[in-house]
């Protein structure tokens, strides 16, 4: 009995039908427009190097799919309530309650509609959305540079271990498949385990590619206890866990970051002592992902049954932006809370959540009394 109910009826597949619908309509409404301001934006960069209209088309396309997975949170409330409303508007909710379809029911079958949307975006936020944003980013550097360098930076400073590294300048470099770190004037400076500066190698380049760093033109100098010696080698490889994540930091702009990336950047700079707050906040913020987009949707339903029913569109359009956008700044601001007083994003990312199912509880038991 309880596997029947659990199983979708023909009302369960047609309520879907119509939330998916909506949704999907939204989306593309939304991403359409986003698409389009980012295109006039980039068109401002046309004419620098070889970037041109074709290359600022596909510099926009390739950041299509990170652009879907920010905006599908707020899309999925508002397409929700629109569905939702429209039932209620032509009565077509107060007939599917009629033929059984409870309240409870109602929000187990837009959560399991939402849950396959959220799962393909979880995915896509994982491996299409950064690929796609590296390849937007090699294509405009590649374009407006004739040395295929993606990214360039200077005063480059890091440590591993008991090493210290800094370099004058360095760039990310892209040749068909291969993309490597390449820095350039650079100081690596060893310290025993008292402190005592135990040797400096002059580095004219270090290449960081996948089978790990390559020295070229190392000039050392060790310092013993009463002596000082110096060699030089054209070229030696350099055993370190130190890699393009940790130097390219604030490079690859932690938001377009995928979580395995986040991780490795938040291990390193936990292992040397630096900030992580940047990367922490925004791993653990593709980990409550899924959890909000269901939360935000299932706290929005209770609207359906009361305020949306004699609404217009514009009303319930204006009711799911408000809401949307109010759980935003909500969130945001716990999360800034929790970066300012250094207590854990977790938190700060569950007490929104938590707040908007209470006052959809309470608007739910109501609407039902």
């Amino acid at each position: 009995m309880n596997g029947a109910k659990l199983f979708p009826r023909v009302h369960d597949l047609y309520l879907g039908r119509t939330v998916l619908g909506t949704v999907l309509l939204t989306w593309g409404v939304m991403l359409g427009l986003d698409v389009m301001l980012s295109l006039a934006s980039e068109l401002g960069s046309v004419g620098q190097g070889d970037y041109g209209v074709p290359q600022a088309v596909a510099h926009v396309a390739y950041t299509i799919p990170r652009r879907a997975y920010t905006l599908f949170p707020y899309v999925a409330v508002i397409g929700t309530l629109m569905s939702l409303g429209q039932l209620a508007a032509t009565s077509e909710l107060t007939a599917l309650r009629a033929i059984g379809l409870s309240r409870r029911r109602l929000s187990l079958t837009v959560a399991v509609t939402l849950a396959v949307l959220t799962a393909l975006m979880v995915l896509n936020g994982e491996t299409l959305g950064p690929w796609g944003q590296r390849q937007a980013d090699m294509l405009k550097a590649s374009s407006r540079s004739k040395d295929l360098i993606v990214a360039r930076y200077s005063g480059v400073w890091a440590r591993e271990g008991a090493v210290i590294l800094n370099a004058e300048g360095g760039q990310e470099r892209a040749e068909g498949g291969d993309r490597w770190l390449e820095l350039n004037d650079v100081r690596l400076y060893e310290f025993d385990e008292d402190g005592r500066l135990a040797s400096l190698a002059r580095v004219d380049v270090a290449e960081h590619r996948p089978g790990g760093w390559m020295l070229r033109g190392v000039e050392r100098t060790t310092f013993g206890e009463a002596s000082v010696t110096r060699e030089r080698v054209e070229e030696e490889s350099w055993d370190s866990q130190l890699d393009a994540t940790g130097l390219g930091a604030d490079i690859d702009r932690p938001r377009y970051l995928d979580s395995a990336a986040l991780g490795n950047a938040i291990e390193y700079r936990r292992r040397n002592g630096l900030d992580a707050s940047d990367f922490e906040e925004h791993y653990w913020g593709r980990w409550f992902y899924p959890i909000n987009v269901l939360a935000l949707c299932l706290a929005a339903i209770p609207f359906a049954f009361g305020s949306l029913r004699s609404g217009g569109l514009g009303k319930r359009l204006f009711i799911g932006i408000v809401f949307a956008l109010g759980f935003w700044l909500l969130q945001t601001q716990f999360v800034k809370l929790a970066s300012a007083f250094k207590f854990d994003f977790r938190v700060a990312y569950l007490l929104p959540t938590l707040i908007m199912i209470g006052v959809s509880v309470g608007l739910f038991r109501k609407r039902s009394g």
